[in-house]
């Protein structure tokens, strides 16, 4: 059973911006909003592209690493999708950025964007090494190294807000700190400014952890 959300808070984190940045993550970071596409426009484009499902994971990568390292294209769409969190800008678009760059892998590799389960998990992948710790603070399961149950597993609706709400407390916790941390590494920061650079190589840790969160499913055998 999951724990209680007072568990789950950070010190001088509200439900609401936990679940406030976790709501917006997932209605415009995967289902887009005007000029931000959605994570299965850019998968269907992609697609239209290249018939190998892994040459579109790469065509997907390749395309929101080029926009991460684009100077000042994270900070405007966090200006143009104001999150109604306490987030700059700049981290608010990255955040975006990743959500529908994840989405749009997991879409390749055969899940349904659309399920619930698999929404969850690709806002577990924005937090890296951490996605274990996050399941177990919620009581839900034991760190097993096997994130992608959560895009086949039926938790139920409670348990899944319970999991969304954990990971909302975990990224606004992680934004005063090093996001390196969470992938495993960390490199030297200069005058702790994040620039494009840096915004393109967490990026593709992000699709690194995206690439072994979501293995790929095999395809439905027509009857």
């Amino acid at each position: 059973m999951p724990t209680s959300d007072k568990h789950l808070a950070p010190a001088g984190i509200s439900d609401s911006k936990a679940s406030g940045l976790v709501d917006r993550l997932l209605a415009l970071g995967i289902d887009g909003k005007g000029r931000f596409e959605s994570a299965s426009a850019v998968l269907a484009k992609a697609q239209a592209v290249h018939s190998d499902p892994e040459a579109v994971v790469k065509a997907i990568v390749r395309q929101h690493l080029k926009l991460a390292v684009a100077s000042g294209f994270v900070t405007s769409i966090g200006g143009f999708l104001v999150m109604p969190v306490a987030l700059p800008a700049n981290i608010a678009g990255f955040y975006l950025l990743a959500t529908r760059m994840v989405a749009a892998i997991a879409g390749a590799r055969g899940y349904d964007i659309e399920e619930p389960h698999v929404r969850s998990a690709v806002l577990l992948t924005l937090v890296g090494s951490e996605a274990e710790d996050v399941l177990a603070s919620a009581g839900l399961m034991k760190p097993t190294g096997k994130i992608t149950s959560m895009a086949v597993s039926q938790l139920p609706g409670p348990a899944l807000m319970v999991v969304n709400k954990a990971i909302g407390f975990r990224l606004l916790a992680s934004t005063g700190k090093s996001v390196l941390t969470r992938f495993g590494r960390a490199i030297p920061l200069v005058g702790g400014a994040v620039g494009a650079g840096l915004d393109g190589w967490i990026l593709n840790r992000i699709a690194d952890q995206a690439r072994r969160d979501f293995v790929r499913q095999a395809p439905a055998i027509e009857r």
